[in-house]
């Protein structure tokens, strides 16, 4: 039987189980364990492991207690002096987040924390060290990420509202005959896009390029009320593609009296060949299009998002064909969240 680094009599043990029990402080409650368990047997590094602390928190614990029993156990940091990190300080990072440097004067056009800490000195508040603005970062749920590209639709404000209020009327009334999509074209590239992924730290993952790229063009539609997805693929982006997606269109809802579909203002979507092709399917087939630079308000552009993440996006096929595929598998078991969410109606897609 192994010697106990720690002896404490039955009643110091649980004056300690009842201060560990009553205490809301995480520092105080982790002592109190250290010392109990140091107590039962347990040798420093097994109390580490135990608790997934460091062997040297627990030594210093045990130090602590031996020196000055239970009051060595209470969290003194509270004697450190004021905080500087106050609900002030954080209210003011949060509006410098918000915005950019540039918009202060500084030449950087992101933020650092080192940067956030000269600006908020700047500003008369306390200086902090970057690493103390990396854990306040951190408490506001800040993240470094990447922005958004975005173009600003040219239309008056009051004129691409009132566009989009008519195509979310005509959404809220979409029916069995006379459902509403939308759609647009996906690029499916051979070369695979490049995103984030998780990684150990000093090794970073490479991903294998084809070199040579090929390019595939998908054009699909995404009906709001069913959430089924009608797909169409060719080698080439042109109207011959979209005229595809729309004879499918019409042969899938071949007993609705009329479908609308919302679509981009894409030159493909406008030209001569659509028009004859609307023509010959006799009106069947509404075209609505939304205000320019507005490819927010497509909801088929969350279906494209989630095919990159879950398909294009770092890929390692070495072939079109194996590509496609892929892009075929996942096409055909997606499911829309918001038509789950809302109508309850059972969910197919079609590739």
């Amino acid at each position: 039987m192994r010697r106990r680094l720690l002896e404490i009599v039955r009643p110091e043990r649980r004056r300690i189980l009842a201060l560990a029990r009553k205490s809301r402080e995480q520092v105080l409650h982790e002592r109190c364990h250290i010392i109990l368990l140091l107590a039962s047997g347990m040798d420093g590094r097994e109390v580490a492991r135990a608790l997934s602390v460091a062997p040297a928190h627990v030594s210093r614990t045990r130090t602590l207690y031996l020196a000055q029993g239970l009051d060595g156990l209470a969290d003194r940091r509270c004697d450190n002096g004021h905080r500087k990190v106050t609900e002030e300080f954080r209210e003011v990072v949060t509006a410098l987040l918000l915005k950019v440097p540039p918009d202060f004067g500084w030449m950087r056009p992101t933020w650092t924390r080192e940067l956030l800490c000269l600006e908020t000195e700047r500003r008369g508040l306390e200086r902090i060290a970057p690493c103390t603005m990396g854990r306040l970062l951190s408490a506001l749920g800040a993240r470094l990420g990447r922005p958004k590209p975005i173009v600003l639709c040219p239309w008056p404000r009051r004129r691409r509202l009132r566009i989009l209020r008519t195509i979310r009327q005509l959404e809220r009334q979409a029916s069995a005959t006379e459902p509403v999509l939308y759609a647009d074209e996906v690029d499916i590239h051979l070369n695979p896009k490049i995103g984030c992924d998780w990684m150990l730290p000093g090794h970073q993952r490479r991903v294998v390029t084809p070199g040579k790229n090929e390019k595939f063009y998908l054009a699909g539609a995404l009906d709001v009320r069913t959430g089924r997805l009608e797909t169409v693929g060719d080698f080439r982006k042109d109207s011959n593609l979209f005229g595809q997606l729309l004879f499918r269109l019409a042969a899938r809802y071949r007993t609705a009296r009329r479908v609308h579909v919302v679509l981009d203002n894409y030159c493909i979507h406008r030209s001569t060949l659509v028009k004859r092709i609307l023509a010959e399917l006799g009106g069947k087939i509404v075209l609505h299009f939304l205000p320019p630079y507005c490819p927010d308000h497509n909801r088929i552009e969350r279906v494209w998002l989630d095919l990159h993440a879950n398909v294009t996006r770092n890929h390692r096929c070495k072939s079109m064909r194996q590509l496609l595929a892929n892009v075929r598998a996942f096409l055909s078991n997606y499911r829309w969240s918001r038509v789950a969410k809302t109508h309850r109606l059972p969910l197919r897609a079609a590739a």
